[in-house]
């Protein structure tokens, strides 16, 4: 299908999904993850109502914005190094993946201007991911109010890796993220608007369990090469 059919169905599904749960679709908001996307194919999601671009590489990202540009908002969805954050400070307006001490002193280091950030949770708990333990999220809420240019805006989770199989799979990740926002907002007496969970293969078992931003690309832009 051609970039517009996926947009479309993607935002039926959508739909669909807030439905289920009895929420708002328009409350909802898809982030376009463009990895190794060429700029033309993400030109044309843009034309196609797309309006947030989802990078994982400082690097990638830096090419891309040199073309397009303020065209859209741009979130950083991948892990990010300590060695990047100047340069991803000049691109991004949200963090997804804030998971250390050392990259919030990094972050605070490099800015006088505030910055979103979430805070990336292992609910998974997988060796090979990022993010920091669900048990530690409160702590790790709490430390961060030292900081004054980072604004923790919500969390940030992926699904197991096996979800691709099964997406069901990804529900208790989903669920516990759900529980650790509530519980934040709850202690700290806090709010957090965002909850960023779900990909191509869940992101539908995402929004039944409460995301509300979910990071989509291969059903945007199709199979990468």
């Amino acid at each position: 299908m051609s970039i517009e059919e996926n947009i479309a169905q993607l935002r039926t599904k959508i739909s669909n999904a807030a439905r289920r749960t009895k929420r708002d679709p328009g409350n909802l908001h898809i982030v376009a993850v463009s990895k190794t996307v060429p700029v033309p194919k993400i030109e044309q999601a843009i034309a196609h109502g797309i309006t947030i671009l989802g990078e994982n590489r400082v690097q990638e990202a830096k090419t891309k914005y040199a073309i397009i540009s303020n065209r859209v908002t741009w979130h950083m969805v991948g892990h990010l190094q300590t060695n990047k954050v100047r340069d991803a400070l000049k691109i991004f307006s949200l963090i997804h993946s804030l998971d250390s001490l050392h990259l919030a002193q990094e972050i605070e280091k490099k800015t006088s201007t505030p910055i979103d950030c979430l805070i990336e949770v292992n609910t998974s708990q997988e060796s090979t991911k990022f993010g920091i333990e669900p048990e530690n999220a409160i702590a790790f809420y709490e430390a961060l109010k030292d900081f004054n240019n980072i604004k923790i805006k919500g969390l940030m989770t992926i699904g197991p890796g096996w979800a691709i199989q099964d997406k069901e799979a990804s529900r208790p990740c989903f669920r516990l993220l759900a529980s650790l926002k509530a519980n934040i907002e709850k202690q700290c007496k806090c709010s957090l608007p965002i909850l960023s969970m779900g990909m191509t293969s869940d992101y539908e078992i995402a929004i039944e369990e409460g995301a509300n931003m979910i990071r989509v690309g291969t059903a945007i832009f199709g199979p990468r090469g």
